[in-house]
């Protein structure tokens, strides 16, 4: 069973939620402090992190941020409103996805499921490693090396990288980019891809291999060796 811990104040939203997501075959736990949940999460083994934005001591903004110091756990962030502002925010820091609130337990219930499955996805037997000029992507083991040393990505960029480098040179746009990383039709903001897009590319510079086309899409343009 998945371990999903929840970060949000409202004491009355974790008890009905962890019994929906008990048919999905998650286990909902529940801190309601950030510096407890922090603290759960580098001490325990958790599937999956869910962060409200409005929380007391820190918001979540700066807990996801204090997470991804040490962490790769897959992050969905709960966003008041649905503000476009909070999502953008939430993504460049490294959220995974995001879901506003009010929300349906059923959407989070798919959007876990997406994220936990990109997580344990493994490749086929013939495609174990990407190599490009400068560049080790080690599909097996979700490793990346740029220029001889490891890349921290969080699932959803490396997933990302390996959609675009399995093609180099095809042009990616962003609706398929988004269908592709989230497994279904998408809802999220096009900006989304956007946001992405430059937090992997600053995590492989000085490697300069994503490249944008104008009104088109990004594409993979690194060498292969």
């Amino acid at each position: 069973m998945h371990r999903i811990l929840l970060i949000d104040d409202d004491e009355l939203l974790a008890p009905p939620l962890a019994a929906y997501l008990q048919r999905f075959d998650m286990q909902l736990e529940n801190a309601t402090r950030p510096s407890v949940g922090l603290a759960r999460l580098r001490a325990e083994s958790f599937d999956a992190a869910i962060l409200d934005v409005m929380l007391p001591e820190m918001d979540g903004f700066e807990l996801c941020r204090a997470i991804r110091k040490d962490s790769d756990v897959p992050i969905i962030m709960l966003t008041a409103r649905g503000e476009v502002m909070d999502r953008i925010v939430g993504l460049e820091l490294g959220a995974d996805d995001y879901l506003p609130k009010p929300f349906e337990p059923r959407e989070l219930a798919v959007r876990l499921q997406t994220i936990l499955r990109r997580a344990r996805s493994a490749p086929t037997q013939d495609a174990q490693q990407l190599a490009f000029d400068g560049l080790q992507i080690d599909l097996a083991r979700r490793q990346v090396q740029r220029l001889g040393q490891p890349v921290e990505l969080t699932g959803t960029e490396f997933e990302l990288l390996v959609l675009l480098a399995r093609e180099p040179q095809k042009v990616f746009d962003r609706d398929q980019i988004l269908n592709r990383l989230r497994g279904h039709e998408a809802d999220l903001h096009t900006r989304a891809v956007d946001i992405l897009v430059s937090r992997l590319r600053r995590k492989l510079e000085p490697l300069d291999c994503i490249k944008t086309l104008r009104n088109a899409g990004y594409a993979f343009a690194g060498a292969r060796v």
